[in-house]
């Protein structure tokens, strides 16, 4: 009888996730090309997200709930981008993120094109948040966004058009816009979307 085969490490199964099918990439634009990291981790044997809240006096998305990341320099590639923005904005250090994969690009009323990173980070998190840019940094273990509870689903009128925008409502805070379109792509990757709920 052989030995059962050790369980696979969460960050081996993750990469899988998000490698097949590949991440999808939008068509050439005039859109400025940006990149986030999505910094995951794991305590207690449960999978945890790290968020920030953005300064209030920023020109762009003042007092959102956001992952690290900014604009692409002259030259710079994505994981470049994402990991100087986070060593900028969080004092994590590149040589502590592990590469995991990408999640789809996706585009702001701004006018970025954006390249989610997901990264492992190392358990104790360790942060030394910019004041100019950050004013908290904060964790969400990933099933609470798996509750269909916490969920919700705001139509709203926008240009004569009526879209929905999904909105995470998470341990008192709101989690919407382009950083909920990327925590709802992490979570099909992970199989872990809920169903939709009936109207």
């Amino acid at each position: 009888m052989s030995a059962p085969e050790p369980p696979r490490s969460w960050i081996v199964q993750l990469r899988e996730r998000l490698a097949s099918p590949p991440p999808r990439r939008l068509p050439a634009s005039d859109a400025r090309p940006a990149a986030v990291l999505v910094p995951l981790y794991v305590d207690a044997g449960q999978l945890w997200a790290l968020l920030t809240r953005r300064a209030e006096d920023l020109p762009h998305h003042r007092n959102q709930i956001a992952f690290p990341g900014g604009g692409r320099e002259l030259g710079e590639g994505i994981w470049e981008a994402a990991l100087r923005e986070t060593s900028e904005e969080l004092g994590i250090g590149a040589s502590r993120i592990l590469r995991v994969g990408e999640l789809d690009e996706v585009t702001t009323p701004s006018g970025y094109r954006i390249v989610p990173c997901v990264g492992a980070i190392p358990w104790p998190i360790e942060t030394d948040p910019s004041p100019e840019e950050i004013e908290e940094v904060f964790s969400v273990p990933i099933l609470a966004f798996a509750n269909p509870r916490l969920i919700e689903e705001r139509k709203v009128l926008l240009d004569g058009r009526e879209r929905s925008f999904r909105i995470y409502h998470i341990g008192g805070r709101q989690v919407w816009g382009l950083t909920a379109k990327i925590v709802h792509n992490l979570m099909a990757r992970l199989g872990m979307e809920p169903p939709a709920q009936e109207e």
